[in-house]
């Protein structure tokens, strides 16, 4: 297995350019099996997640074509079935928007329970509890969920928490149902209202997105379209994280700069530099970052995925940081590889107390999850000496061309085999 290793100390200059939204993409490329025509899906981002969501729909009867490196072709109108493939879903997390796309254009869905990065606990029970809203009864076999319904009817659904894959799950469900669905306690992201942009271009009728109330006044039909995904607000974040934390003036282009409002008030306060402008941000930051304390909320609150990347900065701030995880009940199982770098951290059930230390030591380190990964890879441009980070596959994921990315900007990374990365680390 490939690992990263990375020497520390290098400043961070120049321009990255950002790809298309994660979180997005992988509801919208399910979203595609509604329309009655093909679609052509833009600034798709270039990771294995999106690849497997694609080969889900292949093998599904879809026609799938990669026009270029961004952007996807996508035929629906062979889908045969209404069975996910069972290897392929189990593995990603994001898969379960195949329920509510298959529940709307079949009225049937079968689709293994999602996998993905290991949080703690992530029911779907808000997604079943909002189907059965519509009409529609499950069974559970075999790790796979059987969702079906004789007919779809708008309904009022309020949602117990607020849950991003829910309120997706059920717009999908809704968009084609009879009558109008009112989703309360809808969750607010970005992505959210991205699906939503990209299912009214398809011609349906949704109103809400971004708030938390949402109507969907269900339509018969949906065409195809060409649509462009939002920026990857999160790829974003861990940019401005990395320039923070490592140091230097890099401008991040491709961006919303209003989605990334609660990261740039935290890296503020943290005494780091950004100037905004229409689609881009630049972030210079010089000596030691100040201490500050974060709590993870729904958007428009501090983003739980730019979590683990701010606590890597945080590790050689001035002073005591405290992060509150308010989300997920696993999101501190990488603090432990923090630590290998010499980074002083406690963790006490949702709570992180981190004492910044004055620097970083260059240590072999893994990847847990998606954004540990990128937590690592932040230490580690940080640590004096050079680091391997294993088990990337967590961090190809979720970030297009890492490797070349953090490179471009002056960073010291390279991909290597796990042979020759045990050779050169010291």
């Amino acid at each position: 297995m490939d690992k990263f290793v990375i020497t520390g100390g290098n400043r961070l200059t120049g321009e990255v350019k950002i790809s298309g939204a994660k979180n997005a993409a992988v509801a919208i490329i399910p979203a595609v099996a509604l329309s009655d025509g093909i679609c052509r899906i833009e600034n798709i981002p270039n990771i294995t997640d999106v690849t497997k969501m694609s080969e889900i729909l292949r093998e599904m009867g879809a026609k799938v074509k990669l026009v270029n490196r961004s952007t996807l072709e996508i035929d629906p109108t062979t889908i045969g079935t209404c069975v996910a493939p069972y290897e392929l879903a189990r593995g990603l997390r994001g898969s379960y928007y195949f329920m509510g796309a298959l529940l709307g254009k079949f009225k049937h869905a079968v689709v293994a329970m999602p996998g993905g990065c290991d949080l703690g606990v992530r029911p779907i029970d808000q997604h079943l509890k909002g189907f059965m809203a519509l009409g529609a009864a499950y069974t559970l076999d075999g790790g796979m969920v059987d969702v079906q319904a004789a007919q779809l009817k708008g309904a009022h659904i309020y949602l117990d928490m607020v849950t991003v894959g829910a309120t997706m799950n059920i717009m999908l469900a809704a968009a084609k149902a009879e009558g109008t669905t009112v989703i309360e306690n809808a969750a607010k992201e970005p992505h959210v209202v991205d699906l939503a942009n990209f299912l009214n271009t398809m011609g349906a009728d949704i109103h809400g997105a971004g708030t938390d109330v949402i109507k969907v006044h269900g339509v018969s039909k949906l065409k195809g379209v060409t649509y462009s995904i939002i920026p990857d607000q999160i790829e974003a974040g861990t940019y401005m994280a990395a320039v923070a934390a490592a140091g230097g003036d890099v401008v991040i282009q491709n961006v919303i700069p209003k989605h990334l409002e609660s990261i740039t008030a935290k890296l503020l306060e943290m005494g780091v530099t950004i100037e905004e402008y229409d689609d881009a941000v630049r972030v210079i930051s010089d000596g030691k970052l100040n201490k500050c304390n974060i709590k993870t909320m729904p958007h428009p609150g501090f983003p739980t995925d730019m979590q683990p990347q701010i606590a890597a900065a945080l590790t050689t701030a001035n002073g005591t940081s405290m992060i509150t995880e308010s989300v997920f009940d696993n999101r501190f199982r990488y603090v432990e590889e923090l630590k290998r770098f010499g980074a002083q951290i406690s963790v006490d059930g949702k709570l992180a107390v981190i004492q910044g230390v004055d620097h970083l030591t260059a240590a072999p380190v893994k990847a847990n999850d998606l954004r540990a990964g990128a937590a690592m890879i932040i230490a580690a441009l940080c640590a004096r000496g050079t680091s391997q980070i294993d088990e990337i596959q967590h961090i190809e994921r979720g970030y297009e061309n890492v490797v070349e990315k953090f490179a471009a900007i002056g960073a010291d990374i390279r991909r290597a085999s796990a042979e020759n990365a045990a050779v050169k680390v010291g």
